[in-house]
């Protein structure tokens, strides 16, 4: 058995966990493509260390939502992507992978809530949770410092899929942390 195939979805990543690995795979593209241009499904595979198909599937899902297209070819059969045109420059880059990831979080939720009768006994629940605390700028950024740190052991998991214990799955860990800005006389903010 290869590391590939101890990778590969099962039931549960493809109806509950499928948008943690979408997630990444995407942002890791859209990444790449903001850093070199234009890359091949190939290309980006071997850059990633995922398989060439996963890359071209999720190039191809961007392509659909509008974030990246199809870029001039020089003849073979590469395929070549890069950045659509269109969202290359309205936005700064952060903005749209920042917009593309929350599009993303929402539709796995969306999916956990409507597919989370098909998942094993075991994982037919969910830890959400949500807080208000009134904090400073550098009292919000030492929150999100301590989230990350308390994730920490775990990153290298989704890359090395053999450091996985036997029964981990892929789970959605989102964390927003924004002030709440206060409502204007007319129904909106100020």
């Amino acid at each position: 058995m290869t590391e590939e195939d101890l990778n590969a979805p099962d039931d549960l990543t493809a109806d509950a966990g499928e948008g943690l690995r979408e997630h990444g795979v995407r942002t890791a593209l859209l990444d790449l493509l903001a850093e070199v241009g234009t890359v091949t499904a190939t290309e980006a595979a071997s850059r990633l260390g995922c398989s060439s198909g996963l890359c071209s599937f999720h190039l191809r899902q961007l392509a659909r939502h509008g974030y990246v297209e199809e870029a001039p070819r020089n003849g073979g059969r590469a395929r070549p992507w890069r950045l659509a045109q269109d969202t290359a420059s309205d936005k700064p880059a952060e903005e749209r992978f920042g917009d593309l990831a929350r599009g993303l979080e929402d539709e796995s939720w969306q999916r956990w809530q409507a597919q989370r009768d098909r998942a094993p006994a075991e994982w037919r629940h969910d830890e959400a949770f949500s807080s208000l605390a009134y904090l400073t700028p550098e009292e919000m950024s030492r929150v999100a410092d301590t989230i990350r740190r308390a994730l920490a052991p775990y990153e290298d998991r989704e890359q090395r899929p053999l450091a996985r214990p036997d029964d981990a799955r892929p789970v959605a860990l989102i964390t927003r942390l924004f002030p709440l800005l206060p409502q204007a006389e007319d129904g909106g903010t100020r």
